[in-house]
């Protein structure tokens, strides 16, 4: 199987490279991170997996469109859009430069890589997407405005091209995780509600991959919390949002 994961130097992009790097399979790794690439790449060789290491900017959108046309020379069987950066939560309002550098990397990088891709993918009637996101996609708190806009941009982007593109067999997944232990939530200098080992998140949404999920939001519990105070009268959601972003410090 070939399979492309981008962010691929470090937190889950790294622990999916290692778990998928397996003889069986090539690997395309992306990421803008030099020595941490090479370092994943000679792992994942070591584990017995052909790999190619793309030294990288996402947000350089001319060469990620380069990328995408290369790639599309062979068969293309997943590829998963793990990319991401965050500006940790914080009060006030977002620097424009903060939020343009959200939404080019979580966000517009995706189309620069998939514009190519998607054509080969349609010829070849098969091939998967997966689409990391996050629970913050679905209920924006205050302090991280810019971070959930960026997601949820994402999911409706993953959802449209789902139906796109079932009929041409290919699987378009969103994967909607909580809080992984990884670079971005290590930021946080708050109490992080059902906090995730990298192996257990690894394995959930590796899981949901291979079972391929349209959407899979985990921890459950979690999910569930935020589903039923995206139910309750405004008046009500107002009240928690502003206590749990008070807990924040935010």
């Amino acid at each position: 199987m070939r399979i492309i994961i981008t962010g691929a130097s470090s937190g889950l992009g790294e622990a999916l490279a290692l778990h998928y790097a397996i003889p069986q399979n090539e690997l395309v790794l992306i990421a803008r991170r030099e020595e941490r690439l090479r370092d994943v790449a000679a792992r994942c060789r070591e584990k017995g997996a052909e790999v190619e290491a793309i030294i990288t900017d996402v947000n350089d959108f001319g060469r990620m469109q380069e990328i995408g046309s290369e790639l599309s020379q062979n068969q293309i069987d997943r590829i998963i859009l793990n990319a991401g950066v965050s500006v940790g939560h914080s009060g006030g309002v977002t620097p424009f430069e903060d939020f343009e550098r959200l939404f080019k990397t979580n966000f517009l990088s995706v189309h620069a890589l998939l514009e190519p891709i998607i054509p080969k993918l349609i010829e070849q009637q098969s091939g998967e997407i997966v689409f990391i996101s996050s629970l913050a996609s679905l209920l924006t708190m205050p302090t991280s405005i810019a971070y959930s806009s960026s997601k949820r941009a994402l999911n409706a982007y993953a959802e449209g091209l789902h139906y796109q593109l079932k009929p041409y067999g290919i699987n378009v997944m969103t994967i909607m995780p909580g809080f992984i232990d990884s670079e971005m939530t290590q930021k946080n200098r708050f109490k992080m509600p059902f906090f995730m080992s990298r192996e257990k998140g690894i394995a959930r949404i590796t899981h949901a991959i291979e079972r391929k999920r349209m959407r899979y939001a985990f921890p459950f519990r979690f999910y569930l919390m935020i589903r039923i105070v995206l139910l309750f009268p405004q008046s009500l959601r107002d009240k928690i949002v502003h206590f749990t972003n008070f807990k924040k410090g935010g």
